[in-house]
């Protein structure tokens, strides 16, 4: 059996599932692996004068992370706002513990533990206002005076210039004003703004204000690793997730929301703490079952469900290879003809399809040319890769002389921009192929990302390329000569569908992980890559060894000058019939 080929146990992750009886599910449970922001909340309600800005990212649910952080601090107990009578009759405001007098007229009372404000936040939500009612007027308080703690969506209030000054103001002064006409209101409660990492940075270098008030940082993790925690805890953050739709979860749930959440993350051993992303799967698997509780068959129905909804654009795709308007091979072998993978990445759904590289080379002064590039439709990593691939060509053969050849590659039939550095390694197959003139094996794709040394390096949508090539190969019938060729690794990301795990199983498939470019064109070309000298010269019969007698030729130390010197002197006359 060959060495690089991957087992079907490494083709997916695999968990030691507890019972959901051993688990209980409470809103504590929503902070795993939050340890970071539980740290920052305990601070934030130890000292007085430092805000708090929660970091967080579009997959939380801020109600529900919200209260499960508010939840794991002390309740803190009612407090008095009292209006007390001064000697030259102004009055003054005061917040108390103390419950008041009889005497003592009490403003308003604080007892809500928290409020979050988003959308279209007015300056009435945060300080209130005095209410006119008859001949008298009463104070509305606001959510700073009504809450112990007030959450404020940093996106909401950054676009109100005047509200975002109004609560920096706020926090300066320690008060605020109703009116001209009253004394100003003691600030007497927490404020946490919640918004996304990139606002905090950005308005940290624009606002001295803020700057000096938010001192303190929480970030949100937004998965966990199961080298530190267990897949007891992690049932039971699904149960409290489930919990908050009026869900309950079934044994037989767990593998598929494992299996889903490992996905999200694109590593076996990491678990995704997105917890709308779950929420919104266990309602659609509530909806389509028609029960409150789910099960496993519920859950993948909700998947298979979400994937036709979305995938249309995959299946046009499988229908351009079908109808073959897309010349792409998986049979045979061709010179300087190589099969890549991309990933195409939609908002909401991403696949895999695979592209069609080909290398042409001819007598030059050693360019490799980027045909994506010139045309300007190559991204700047993938030219960043195509300087790598060349970096490696004349590690190998330009040591001593520079070389004579020109190279020209490109993404067959491509009409888009074209990024990312992970077909390098296919640029390079296929550039041995076209010097050295040996054909490729068509049945194999291949992915991965090159150094300056020819290793190969770990590069993204390995499920979806993979996939991709196997759906493809599918269709026309799995021959057990297809296969993928992809850095060894990108093998903790392996989470594949399971009828490609089945076909692996039969032979009917097969996916290898390589370290080295060596590997890959041995694979792809049937032959040894060999190994140079003490002169720097490689076996004749190996592919490199092919590949510098081709460039020898081309630089006028063979055969083939002959026959170019030849050429130009019939052209000028010298020979004739």
């Amino acid at each position: 059996m060959n060495s690089l080929l991957i087992p079907t146990s490494s083709l997916a992750p695999e968990f030691s599932l507890p019972p959901l009886s051993e688990t209980a599910a409470n809103l504590s449970a929503l902070l795993l692996g939050q340890e970071r922001a539980v740290d920052a909340f305990k601070l934030h309600h130890a000292i007085i004068d430092q805000q708090l800005y929660l970091a967080d990212y579009p997959g939380i649910d801020r109600q529900l992370m919200i209260q499960a952080c508010v939840n794991s601090l002390t309740a803190l107990p009612a407090t008095y706002l009292v209006a007390h009578s001064q000697i030259d009759n102004s009055v003054k405001f005061q917040w108390q513990l103390d419950k008041p007098l009889d005497n003592e007229k009490v403003i308003t009372e604080k007892t809500i533990n928290y409020r979050y404000l988003s959308g279209n936040i007015r300056r009435v939500d945060l300080i209130g206002r005095m209410q006119q009612t008859g001949t008298t007027s009463q104070y509305q308080a606001g959510a700073l005076a009504q809450c112990h703690y007030v959450f404020i969506c940093a996106e909401s209030l950054w676009k109100r210039e005047s509200l975002w000054d109004l609560v920096m103001q706020i926090l300066t002064h320690k008060q605020y004003q109703i009116s001209n006409t009253l004394s100003p209101i003691p600030l007497n409660c927490k404020i946490v703004l919640v918004g996304a990492g990139m606002i905090y940075s950005q308005v940290r270098t624009e606002d001295w204000q803020f700057q000096r008030h938010f001192t303190l940082l929480a970030e949100l993790a937004s998965e966990i690793d199961l080298i530190r925690y267990k897949e007891s805890q992690y049932v039971a953050w699904l149960q409290a997730v489930a919990q908050s739709i009026d869900v309950t979860l079934e044994q037989s749930s767990l593998a598929p929301l494992f299996s889903y959440s490992t996905r999200l993350t694109e590593h076996q051993r990491r678990l995704s703490l997105s917890m709308l992303e779950f929420a919104q799967l266990m309602a659609q698997a509530k909806a389509y079952s028609g029960k409150t509780s789910i099960d496993a068959n519920s859950i993948e129905h909700a998947l298979i469900q979400a994937n036709y909804r979305h995938n249309s654009s995959e299946e046009y795709s499988g229908q351009s290879f079908d109808d073959n308007f897309i010349n792409l091979p998986t049979s045979g072998a061709m010179v300087g003809q190589i099969n890549g993978l991309t990933v195409i990445d939609a908002i909401d759904y991403s696949y895999g399809e695979p592209a069609r590289i080909t290398a042409s080379v001819h007598y030059g002064d050693g360019e490799v040319a980027d045909i994506e590039r010139k045309s300007e439709l190559g991204g700047n990593i993938h030219a960043k890769g195509m300087m790598i691939l060349s970096a490696c060509l004349y590690r190998i053969f330009g040591r001593d002389a520079p070389l004579h050849l020109n190279a020209n590659i490109v993404f067959e039939q491509s009409y888009q921009e074209i990024d990312g550095d992970s077909a390098s390694l296919a640029e390079y197959c296929c550039l041995m192929s076209a010097i050295a003139e040996q054909p490729i094996i068509q049945s194999l794709a291949i992915t991965g990302a090159l150094d300056q040394f020819g290793n190969v390096q770990a590069i993204g949508g390995i499920n979806e390329k993979i996939e991709g090539f196997f759906n493809l190969c599918e269709r026309r019938g799995l021959t057990g000569e297809q296969g993928v060729i992809m850095p060894k690794s990108n093998t903790l990301q392996l989470n594949l569908h399971p009828k490609v795990i089945t076909a692996v199983g039969k032979g009917l498939f097969h996916i290898y992980a390589i370290e080295h470019m060596d590997q890959a064109v041995e694979l792809l070309m049937q032959m040894p890559a060999g190994v140079a000298d003490e002169d720097n010269d490689f076996p004749h019969d190996s592919l490199y060894g092919l590949v510098q007698e081709r460039l020898d030729k081309l630089a006028g130390n063979g055969e083939e000058e002959i026959g170019l010197i030849t050429r130009l002197l019939a052209k000028l006359g010298f020979f004739r019939r």
